[in-house]
């Protein structure tokens, strides 16, 4: 059954284990080339559909399995009675049974074949993608590509035409939405990328698809399950649907949504420099969000008095938070200042959001990271923190490259090692947590790539984090909350004006309860 996926409810995505073990099993009872068979003829139907008017339909196939659907799919296509041709690296020696079934089918129909891409497909025509599927996702990652097929992927990337991408973009890691070594874009093809981009996922969706450069390759993705139920197979994350909707009792007061403190702004007028900024977006971010009430505790010795925009923020100085009975936001601007109040604020807090300064203060402090992983035992305390990736990469203690390419075991490992809830950000920003799955978010878009908007993010955070119960649900409800904010943080960026430049303090200001 062919499925758009729309991000208004939860999907399961599946590793490249699990999907080869539902092929598996799938090919043992269907019988040689039916699951070829259903491939194609899913591509082939989503072709149609995409693009009804292509004047040409150009196929680049692969060797493999993969390159076997593509194939599958072209005679289909010729039988239709449209311009079909193919490109296709394999052979009839040596291809595998089912793929030289297909490509006999696909001579039969009169499909033909191209000893070069061709070079002048317009707007008007439609590419299909069978290269390598997640030919590449089974540790095969240092397979290097030969040149023909750089040369075939090369006119795909710069091709004009809808291009529609056969279960994964080629070159694309199924299971951690990172390209593989060797098959990174080169510069001169990463301003070509089609505006029209699909692909269609074949039997399960893959978390690739969904986070690192999966969102730019995979363009509109589509799945179709080939008629095999996989509801047996547990999920290895999930993407993230879209929060249910919530309402404010009439009855309810100020008390009820919580209090909200925000430690950081380290000022240093004196070395003609000051970070008051990302504590001011994050307080602003946590009162539009609907806290109860804000409190900035400034560690700018120089702030005394609130902005004059935003007299609903009360200033407090740090020794007098009730720590025990609040949610507060920690380091954002903080500098080396934050370092000193850093015990107090995870010995005492009662929910907690960790970023930016607070985060580089516990990476080389293990008295901070050892204060940080008690706060589990105590059943009441819930933390959350909300790294990037080069902050991810110095709390692991490796590189960001390291955490780039498995973007949701780093998270993961993460939310083990600091027994909390961690929001790693990027496209397709993780949320994991101990004993959870993890889940991808699947708003948000490169608007956000701009100074303060992750102040924002943990602002938000923090105000839905004071709005929930502290009962034996408050960790279900703290993950449930996490997951909200970074979909309506991402949902703001991706309906904000094309003709207005997006700024963190807009972002903040349009927030909601």
């Amino acid at each position: 059954m062919l499925l758009r996926v729309h991000f208004d409810q939860d999907h399961p995505l599946h590793n490249t284990t699990a999907t080869r073990t539902l092929e598996a099993v799938g090919i043992a009872a269907t019988g040689p080339h039916v699951l070829m068979q259903r491939a194609g003829a899913a591509a082939a139907r989503l072709a149609a559909a995409i693009a009804p008017h292509a004047q040409r339909i150009w196929v680049a196939c692969g060797a493999g399995n993969n390159g076997g659907d593509g194939l599958e799919a072209a005679a289909l296509l010729r039988n239709q009675r449209r311009n079909v041709s193919v490109s296709w690296l394999g052979s009839p020696e040596s291809a595998s049974d089912d793929t030289r079934k297909s490509w006999q089918r696909a001579i039969d129909s009169g499909v033909r074949f191209l000893d070069e891409p061709p070079s002048d497909l317009g707007e008007e025509d439609l590419c299909i993608d069978a290269l390598l599927g997640i030919g590449l996702s089974a540790g095969n990652t240092a397979r290097q590509p030969s040149p023909e097929l750089l040369r075939l992927l090369s006119a795909i990337r710069t091709t004009r035409a809808t291009v529609l991408c056969i279960d994964l973009p080629s070159g694309l890691i199924a299971d951690s939405g990172q390209l593989a070594p060797g098959f990174e874009q080169p510069a001169s093809d990463t301003a070509s990328i089609p505006s029209a981009r699909h692909t269609l996922s074949l039997l399960t969706l893959k978390p690739g698809l969904f986070t690192g450069a999966g969102r730019d390759e995979a363009g509109t993705v589509w799945l179709d399950d080939l008629d095999l139920n996989h509801g047996d197979l547990p999920p290895s994350a999930l993407l993230a649907g879209a929060p249910p909707s919530s309402h404010r009792l009439h009855a309810s007061h100020k008390g009820s949504w919580g209090d909200v403190a925000v430690v950081g702004g380290e000022g240093l007028r004196e070395r003609g420099m000051g970070m008051t900024g990302a504590a001011l977006l994050a307080a602003t971010a946590a009162l539009h969000a609907g806290a109860g009430r804000v409190m900035l505790a400034p560690l700018a010795a120089d702030l005394l008095q609130p902005p004059a925009d935003q007299p609903e923020i009360m200033l407090r100085r740090f020794g007098m938070l009730e720590l025990e009975r609040i949610t507060v936001v920690c380091g954002c601007g903080g500098g080396e200042a934050v370092r000193p109040v850093l015990p107090e604020v995870l010995r005492r807090s009662l929910r907690l959001v960790l970023d930016a300064d607070a985060l580089n203060a516990i990476t080389i402090d293990p008295a901070l990271q050892a204060l940080l992983l008690a706060r589990a035992s105590n059943p009441s305390h819930m933390t959350a923190m909300t790294p990037h990736p080069l902050e991810a990469a110095r709390l692991l203690g490796t590189d960001t490259a390291a955490v780039q390419a498995d973007r949701l075991a780093a998270a993961q490992q993460l939310a083990d090692r600091f027994a909390c809830i961690v929001i790693l950000k990027g496209s397709g920003s993780i949320i994991a947590a101990p004993r959870t799955t993890p889940c991808i978010n699947p708003t948000g878009n490169a608007r956000l790539a701009t100074g303060g908007t992750g102040d924002v993010l943990a602002g938000l955070l923090g105000a839905r984090l004071a709005s929930i119960s502290n009962d034996a649900r408050l960790h279900t409800q703290a993950f449930a909350a996490t997951l909200s904010a970074c979909w309506q943080h991402g949902l703001m960026a991706d309906e904000w004006p094309t003709n207005s430049a997006l700024t963190a303090s807009g972002l903040a200001r349009q927030l909601t309860s």
